[in-house]
């Protein structure tokens, strides 16, 4: 890439030269085109090496124009990656002294965030999937419980919680995020819990209970000013009561000790709606534009193998279930019951085709297909399989399976559901002389791990929802 900018550059530097000589009367009109030249020449030029790491703590150098953004870095990995799945992929910036880590918006410019590193620190760029980047603008009432939202001065009154944040999503609108949080006392060990605003003009805090009175309000930070982070391992570094604790910082400066503000929420769900709060508040419809372009981008790619499963853009709530056992064509099934009965039916029936299928084959029930599969994590621990879905995005339907650490020949399917990572054991079993794996007591089998994820995708089963997100871990 550098080469064929610097020879463009090169072709176009001799014929600007040309016309310079050729027109050396024209003193100022030469002088003013060598200059334009001058200038666009240094800024495709002069890019920048920048180290970027992985998951698996391998990096990789890649030259990037001064100008560009996390979006164009992030595509331009995931081309040298090889990575088969172009979306939800996100950059992020991690102090690993300090246990903090943010997603770099897609809009922003790398190189302006390096630039406020610190040249001593240990400040890094990982390349790795988030699916709940976006997730807000999907499930808002998951995201921002009702009882934290409330009108403030500037916005209109008599709306409800759930128009409030319609408009905030649709219009920028910013209500009202409220709630107590636990603040760590400057100079102290011990935490203080603290009745907190976050309004479009910045963070407050009341020193009387909840009181909204100005003379009770002290203001805190300016969102302009401020980056948010997701503290990791809050408990051992700052002796957090909770594992739900997030930093807010100022944007411009190196990351110091004294300038952090280590806050603790009481649940996932209330960290969530805080983080996500100050993004919206402090980028607006910019991360509105930037949602629609991922969107976009997402349908002008080529559909995969995996394209027919559930997507972002296709919930579950717009599929219906169909009878096509008359002869006047498929009809729509209205009652629940009957819906239920039919999944039932064709999950069984399709169980059978594929014992059927896999008897009258050659393959081994022992195949270790699954080993080489994205979503399978060998022996990694129950703690570590929540630490990976945690950091690529809490969001319903990611998934990993691996080894069973309690249990010999078994495995473990982890999923997140409604911000919680649940564990489901799959166990061996065996039927007419041939081994298969089940979760439901032996009521569906399956040849191996594979068939069981491909079915689980289409199918709740005894699952909460259908696998929709395999939780991915790429070697840069």
């Amino acid at each position: 890439m550098i080469e064929n900018v610097g020879n463009q550059c090169c072709r176009e530097y001799k014929y600007i030269k040309g016309l310079y000589k050729r027109h050396a009367d024209h003193k100022l009109y030469q002088k003013r085109w060598f200059c334009v030249f001058y200038c666009e020449y240094f800024s495709l030029c002069f890019v920048q090496l920048i180290k970027v790491y992985g998951e698996d703590s391998h990096s990789r150098s890649v030259w990037v124009a001064p100008r560009a953004t996390a979006r164009e870095v992030c595509h331009m990995l995931v081309q040298t990656a090889h990575c088969s799945d172009q979306e939800n992929w996100a950059l992020l910036e991690l102090h690993p002294a300090l246990g903090l880590e943010r997603c770099l918006e897609d809009h922003e410019v790398v190189l302006q965030v390096q630039a406020t590193w610190s040249l001593k620190g240990d400040t890094r760029l990982v390349f790795r999937k988030n699916y709940a980047k976006y997730e807000f603008f999907r499930k808002p009432t998951l995201f921002f419980p009702e009882c934290m939202i409330s009108d403030s001065a500037d916005v209109s009154k008599g709306m409800t919680s759930s128009e409030l944040i319609q408009d905030l999503l649709k219009s920028g609108t910013c209500p009202e995020i409220q709630g107590f949080l636990q603040v760590k006392e400057s100079s102290r060990k011990s935490w203080k819990k603290v009745y907190f605003f976050l309004r479009r003009s910045g963070l407050y805090c009341s020193n009387k209970g909840s009181s909204k009175e100005p003379r009770h309000l002290q203001y805190v930070a300016d969102l302009e000013d401020l980056n948010v982070y997701t503290v990791v391992n809050g408990r051992k570094l700052y002796g957090a009561p909770l594992d739900f604790t997030f930093c807010i910082k100022p944007s411009r400066n190196p990351v110091r000790t004294q300038d952090l503000r280590i806050l603790c929420a009481d649940n996932e769900q209330t960290r969530t709606c805080w983080t996500s709060a100050f993004r919206l508040f402090k980028y607006g419809k910019q991360l509105q534009c930037n949602y629609q372009l991922s969107k976009s981008a997402a349908k002008l790619k080529p559909q995969s193998r995996e394209g027919t499963r559930l997507t972002d853009g296709k919930s579950e709530a717009s599929l219906v279930a169909m009878d096509f056992s008359g002869k006047a064509g498929g009809r729509v099934i209205q009652n629940p019951t009957e819906a239920q009965s039919a999944e039932r039916e064709e999950g069984q029936a399709w169980r059978v085709r594929k014992r059927d299928f896999f008897s009258s084959s050659d393959s081994s029930s022992s195949s270790p297909i699954h080993k080489s599969q994205p979503w399978f994590h060998g022996g990694v621990s129950r703690k570590e399989a929540q630490r990976l879905i945690e950091k690529q995005g809490l969001v319903d339907g990611m998934f990993l399976i691996r080894e069973s650490q309690q249990h010999a020949q078994c495995f473990v399917l982890s999923l997140c559901y409604k911000l919680k990572t649940k564990h489901y054991l799959v166990i061996p079993c065996e039927d007419g002389g041939r081994k298969y794996f089940t979760m439901d007591d032996g009521v569906t089998l399956f040849i191996d791990l594979l068939q069981l994820v491909e079915f689980h995708q289409i199918n709740k089963g005894i699952l909460p929802v259908c696998l929709k997100h395999p939780c991915v871990c790429v070697a840069l």
